[in-house]
């Protein structure tokens, strides 16, 4: 009986989602555009699993193509303590799904003249101008010594946006010496405003020479910073006023409202461990914009930001960007000659571009995709991508940070196995 219950509960909560707000894009089925609605049934499913077995609280998904949105549902729990269904308006932190977002506002300015990805960042953060490097060796006795020497070429705004910047967030791949100088600093603190964080990161040495390995880091923070000094506006204000704005994603920024607190996606303990995972406490204003980390968004706001892309830059008459920006952002800059280090987060088959994992290979890969797809994640359980081929965008919000790959592959899979045509 208590079975039975669960899954009546857990149907009542996806059949919510059918209770929709207003859609981010224009409707259809998925026969009118080549996908299969019987297909698609295997997604539910699997979503439906996810929660009822506890290792998703919730999730929203929704998947557009042609620009018209054909699946959008949500399941399980917005706030599985306080009992709260996940709605298709449910607001989730993004983390790193914030990059590309600052990205394409470096990129706007780069379309007025403001900005040039060849100039050195000193040129708007001075402190930047003669940064050290962090080389690791060991002496007579087997003991880690760091030596720090100068940087053999100033970092650029190419370097920013496609992770060569030689700077590290600290926590991936094993603990050296210039990480334990991030984790020492606390760099990753909430304390900041985002000129503070800056100056302070640029304090601390390299983990590269600029241009010379990619390795995940601190990069779009600076990026931010950067729009901010060429533009005359804080973060928040130009993102607010150039993209936000002007794409109707009315539930997105670095603040979550008092009246819009009981939308906002919560993790709740995992269920093998039995720990809360962590998530920025947006109940508290927030004072450090991060570029690389900061936004808030739901599904529906991130999938007109996508489409947008998608679209070559414009929706609904709205133009962002050009579409030989959008075409050569999403390019592969991660040329031969770079390194991709210990912990290449695009993976197998894919290159980096201006703010994207960019697909340069139909194989190689574990998950399937179109040469030219590009995409990015979120740390809390965030992911969208963009297949030019399929005129494609899925999107997916969650709030589970330790098996956000797994589900990521699996929607892959499961979206990709309902084309037909």
């Amino acid at each position: 009986m208590r079975s039975m219950i669960c899954r009546l509960s857990l149907l009542f909560l996806v059949a919510g989602s059918a209770l929709a707000q207003a859609a981010p894009l224009p409707e259809a089925s998925p026969e009118d555009v080549g996908l299969s609605s019987e297909r698609l049934g295997r997604l539910d499913a699997a979503m439906q699993k996810a929660v009822e077995t506890g290792e998703l609280p919730g999730a929203v998904v929704l998947i557009a193509r042609d620009g018209q949105l054909v699946y959008a549902k949500s399941f399980g729990w917005q706030d599985r303590d306080k009992k709260i269904p996940m709605r298709n308006d449910s607001i989730f932190r993004l983390y790193s799904m914030t990059k590309p977002v600052v990205s394409v506002a470096a990129m706007m300015l780069v379309e007025e003249g403001r900005l040039g990805l060849q100039e050195p960042v000193s040129k708007y953060i001075p402190e930047f101008k003669d940064m050290k490097v962090g080389v690791e060796s060991t002496d007579a006795e087997g003991k880690p010594v760091l030596t720090l020497v100068d940087a053999k070429r100033q970092i650029t705004l190419q370097d920013l946006l496609r992770h060569t910047s030689g700077l590290t967030y600290g926590v991936l791949g094993p603990l050296n010496a210039v990480k334990k100088m991030y984790k020492d600093a606390d760099i990753f603190s909430q304390k900041w405003v985002l000129a503070d964080f800056c100056r302070a990161l640029a304090k601390l040495p390299l983990q590269f020479q600029p241009g010379t390995t990619w390795e995940y880091s601190h990069s779009t923070d600076v990026l931010g910073r950067v729009v901010e000094v060429a533009s005359g506006q804080a973060l928040d204000d130009f993102l607010a006023e150039r993209i936000f704005g002007p794409l109707k994603m009315v539930d997105t920024g670095f603040q979550v409202p008092p009246a819009k607190l009981d939308r906002l996606a919560q993790p709740m303990p995992d269920v093998y461990s039995g720990k809360t995972p962590e998530l920025i406490d947006f109940s508290k204003a927030q004072t450090f914009f991060a570029g690389g980390h900061g936004l808030v968004s739901t599904a529906g706001d991130y999938l007109r930001f996508a489409q947008m892309l998608a679209n070559g830059g414009e929706l609904e008459g709205v133009r962002i960007l050009g579409p030989r920006t959008v075409d050569y952002m999403t390019s592969n800059h991660v040329n031969p000659q770079i390194d991709k280090g210990a912990a290449y987060l695009p993976g197998p088959g894919y290159g980096f571009g201006l703010g994207f994992a960019t697909r340069i290979d139909r194989g190689q890969s574990e998950w399937p995709g179109s040469p030219g797809d590009f995409y990015w994640a979120g740390y809390a359980g965030t992911y969208f991508w963009i297949d030019p081929d399929e005129e494609l965008v899925p999107v997916l919000m969650s709030q589970e940070p330790l098996r956000r790959q797994y589900y990521r592959v699996q929607l892959r899979n499961l979206v990709y196995q309902s084309i037909l045509k």
